[in-house]
């Protein structure tokens, strides 16, 4: 299983579509792996979101053990929200090389209009991501990491408008891999975001996800008053996204790319805006020179001009509840 968590330098120019693919998969430390305790039935999630019900043949692992094997074992960034749970077969174990495990997060992009999903060309699509891709790659090969490209669908995307939940499996190429990657997603629409399931695990386990899969998106619900037919624009926000925005990991043009780091965090707005403001500061800087350069002298005898004391330069101090928060109109 292959790296899909993008580094800072690389969302900062390629920002677009690995953004919901955020898990690194490695084999982890021997002398880490401890014993993990299971749960079927009726699961509450965290912040009374919804419910999980695991049928016979699953089996869940709760937040706080599924966030070790996410950070301690797979080696992820701790970050908020992270997973709320992860779902798999139940003669399988979390750390198995073999088969597939559902990770459970929940983003609060608003309410996502489901109006353009009769609309999509996958196919056209398609083409869309494999160019984004591959544009990412070559980012990817300037920091020393493999290749990458997207071969196809592995499973077409479909929208099912009863249910409100979107599936679709990209299947990968690393070039240092023999075998390409299955990433399996599915995104479950609510009043105030989406309940996001990934999957990533080896094409060869493709089968196994299929045959499973009408069940996986059975078992996750959202509970009364986050349902998508809950949805009250008279108090909430609409999402910046669509259904084909979620599929290609992009929000809406006018937007721009600022609502991709919703998911990310702090440290990438500040990042961004340090970014934007060195390149502000180039070209304020190239601009007085060429005003400097083109500016006629005062004739002999003539006053110099009045001035005004500059103001002072302001600080960065963006508070952790004000950085989180989208800037106008991102959803």
């Amino acid at each position: 299983m292959r790296s899909k968590f993008l580094t800072l330098a690389s969302l900062i120019i390629a920002f677009a579509s690995f953004a919901q693919d955020s898990l690194t998969v490695s084999a982890p430390d021997s002398s880490q792996v401890q014993s993990f305790e299971y749960q079927g039935g009726s699961i509450e999630l965290s912040g009374n979101l919804g419910k999980i019900q695991v049928p016979p043949g699953f089996k869940y692992l709760d937040q706080k053990q599924s966030e070790y094997v996410v950070v301690e074992l797979w080696g992820n960034p701790k970050s908020e929200g992270m997973t709320l749970g992860m779902i798999l077969p139940e003669n399988q174990d979390v750390l198995d090389s073999a088969g597939y495990v559902f990770n459970i997060e929940y983003n609060e992009i608003g309410y996502v209009k489901d109006d353009d999903a009769d609309d999509i060309d996958y196919d056209e699509l398609l083409e869309e991501i494999k160019k984004d891709i591959s544009e990412e790659s070559k980012e990817r090969v300037k920091m020393g990491l493999g290749a990458v490209s997207m071969v196809g669908w592995a499973t077409k995307p479909f929208y099912d408008d009863d249910k409100k939940v979107l599936y679709w499996a990209k299947e990968l190429k690393f070039e240092d891999n023999k075998i390409n990657t299955l990433n399996y997603n599915v995104r479950i629409l609510g009043r105030k975001g989406v309940m996001v399931l990934n999957a990533i695990a080896n094409m060869p386990e493709l089968p196994k996800v299929q045959k499973d899969i009408d069940k996986v998106l059975d078992m996750v619900k959202f509970n009364e008053g986050y349902k998508y037919e809950n949805y009250d624009s008279s108090v909430d926000k609409v999402a910046a996204w669509t259904i084909g925005g979620l599929i290609a990991g992009k929000v809406l043009a006018k937007v721009g790319f600022f609502a991709i780091i919703l998911k990310f965090g702090k440290f990438i707005i500040l990042a961004i805006a340090a970014f934007i403001g060195l390149l502000w500061k180039r070209i304020r800087g190239r601009k007085n020179k060429t005003e400097q350069s083109t500016t006629p002298a005062p004739a002999a005898g003539t006053p110099p001009p009045l001035t005004q004391e500059p103001p002072p330069e302001q600080t960065n101090n963006t508070s952790q509840e004000d950085s989180n928060n989208p800037p106008p109109g991102a959803g």
